[in-house]
């Protein structure tokens, strides 16, 4: 029993400690509720505040910040869907669209125009050095500022081009520069409309359908107008199919588009070795201005024909034209923000290039014309609308055009001629405009 009563005195003793410290626990837990509460509240209130911030730097934000960035948007996918689905100019014209597309995606960073304002690159913003503040499109514009890109792709062009035609058929280099009469009349049209005359020089480049020479120009005459220059010149290059047959119609007769050509003669190797170096002295020492493309583009040629570096001629004709081809076509596209593109200059842009299109096309018919006049040999003026420098498109629309007419007529080599004859005249133009405006 005493054992028993033992037990129980334990057990109650046990309870009441239990008891107590129960309610000390109660007590001390209803002390700190209020803090508790309080905490929990700051901790919505911070969660709160961070979510705004992470919707207030989201892109979509931005979006509905600015309706323009949406536009441009729709823009760059539209001009995707050309390049991928329409294939037009899909080499350049797609990383174009997605240089577009990233530069105007809300918060991305990757391209400053307070970098380039004035047409010169700041190497200090602020204290602030280049090196700290460019994004990734930043640092591909220098290769586009500083004229690198466009040069290294002539390098490839040249390491693609025949000159043979040009050199069988010496008259065809007439035609060549007759196309490039559209840059001279636009530049005067656009100077007439309001823009400066380095403006007006960049937007007349457009009719040579010469995108590398065009991103040359603007870049050194009027940075701010490349995104609008480039995306008109590769559009209308690859438009061209679409834009030149009819002018080549109404302004030829029937009779003469079935004008059969005579087989050109076989041009030598040792033509076609002294011809670069020969074009690269001439035009050099008359236009030194001009000397940067053109040299990079007889070069390519030269390493082609020479025949002694066949790795390096392969290189630039595939490795290097396609790895400067994206950097070119990124960081171009990246200069159409909204601010420079969304407004009625651009609008302007457009159609004084497609006017310049047009008179470098029909220029070039209409001088074949006129060589047949005085030519005992006649030259279907079809191959006149080549010389506008769209390698080889322009000769394939001029074999079309001419096929149609005359099936048995085989213009291709003959409209090769002025196409390549063309690449040097809008180098040259170029080289002119550079020399008086820049």
């Amino acid at each position: 029993m005493k054992k028993v009563m033992k037990y129980m005195m334990m057990l109650l003793a046990i309870a009441v400690m239990g008891l107590s410290l129960q309610a000390w626990g109660a007590t001390d837990a209803a002390a700190a509720a209020p803090a508790a509460v309080e905490a929990a509240a700051d901790a919505d209130i911070d969660l709160g505040e961070s979510l705004m911030n992470f919707v207030e730097q989201s892109g979509i934000s931005g979006i509905f910040a600015d309706w323009r960035v949406l536009v441009m948007l729709i823009i760059a996918c539209a001009l995707l869907y050309l390049a991928i689905v329409k294939q037009y100019e899909p080499l350049l014209l797609l990383p174009i669209a997605f240089g577009m597309l990233l530069t105007n995606l809300p918060g991305a960073g990757m391209y400053h125009t307070e970098l380039f304002e004035g047409g010169h690159v700041h190497w200090t913003i602020d204290g602030t050095t280049f090196d700290r503040v460019g994004g990734l499109i930043d640092f591909l514009y220098l290769g586009v500022k500083l004229g690198i890109y466009p040069c290294l792709i002539f390098v490839g062009v040249g390491a693609m081009t025949d000159f043979g035609p040009l050199i069988a058929n010496p008259k065809s280099l007439l035609l060549g520069a007759a196309a490039q009469f559209g840059i001279f009349a636009t530049f005067l049209g656009a100077s007439a409309m309001g823009f400066t005359p380095a403006e007006a020089g960049s937007i007349g480049i457009i009719g040579g359908a010469d995108g590398p020479t065009a991103i040359y120009l603007t870049a050194k005459l009027a940075p701010q107008l490349l995104g609008p220059i480039a995306v008109a010149a590769y559009s209308y290059m690859a438009l061209v199919p679409v834009i030149q047959p009819p002018i080549m119609k109404a302004l030829t007769t029937k009779a003469e588009r079935q004008i059969v050509m005579k087989q050109l003669r076989t041009v030598s190797k040792t033509e076609k070795i002294i011809f670069p170096i020969a074009m690269t002295m001439i035009i050099s020492l008359l236009l030194p201005s001009a000397a940067p493309l053109i040299g990079c583009l007889m070069l390519g040629n030269l390493m082609k024909e020479c025949g002694v570096v066949e790795r390096l001629s392969k290189t630039v004709q595939n490795e290097l034209m396609n790895i400067v081809t994206i950097f070119l076509g990124i960081s171009v596209g990246a200069t159409a923000t909204a601010a420079n593109f969304l407004n009625w200059q651009t609008i302007g842009i457009m159609v004084l290039g497609v006017t310049a299109f047009c008179l470098g096309t029909g220029s070039g018919v209409i001088l074949a014309k006129i060589m047949n006049l005085f030519s005992k040999e006649k030259i279907n003026p079809l191959i006149g609308s080549a010389g506008v420098s769209a390698v080889p498109m322009a000769a394939r629309v001029s074999q079309k055009v001419g096929q149609a007419e005359n099936p048995s007529n085989f213009l291709l080599m003959h409209a090769m001629g002025p196409n390549v004859s063309g690449v040097i005249g809008s180098a040259v133009a170029a080289g002119i405009l550079l020399a008086f405006l820049g």
